[in-house]
């Protein structure tokens, strides 16, 4: 017949599982944890001008914010978002934690100005991500049809 176990044994035993359990929730300890998916750049119609789209998610429990962006294809990259029928630059985006933070048409969006290059479609253009607490990410963005339409893929 077993016995119960001391009260004290059992306090003590409750308090180190919560303590190791706390300890591995990763995305609960404020930690932004980020990755970049869905990049892509319509074909440019000018030669001057371009716009870019991704998605940030964000699986850590504490919320980053996208600072800046750069890239070897144009001499300056801006960030808008657009409200309404307005839009208008930014010089950061929240990246919620457990959240995302969505580039695309008709919202947030990047904006390529002086173009350094022709972009067509096939290529590939190579932007970097700069966030206030995170280190910054590298996102190989692809060129698509200036009529490119991410829901059907065309």
């Amino acid at each position: 017949m077993s016995r119960p176990a001391p009260t004290g044994l059992l306090i003590t035993g409750t308090l180190a599982l919560t303590l190791v359990l706390a300890g591995c929730g990763g995305s609960g300890d404020g930690t932004p944890e980020l990755a970049v998916s869905a990049s892509y750049m319509p074909q440019p119609i000018t030669d001057e001008m371009a716009a870019g789209f991704f998605t940030v998610d964000n699986k850590g429990g504490g919320k980053d914010e996208l600072t800046s962006v750069t890239s070897d294809a144009a001499a300056d990259v801006t960030m808008h978002e657009t409200v309404g029928q307005s839009m208008r630059e930014v010089k950061a985006l929240d990246v919620p934690a457990h959240g995302q933070l969505v580039f695309k048409s008709g919202g947030n969006h990047l904006m390529f100005e002086k173009l350094r290059r022709q972009l067509k479609q096939g290529a590939t253009v190579t932007v970097e991500l700069h966030f206030a607490k995170s280190g910054p990410i590298k996102v190989e963005m692809p060129v698509k049809s200036a009529t490119y339409n991410p829901a059907t893929g065309h």
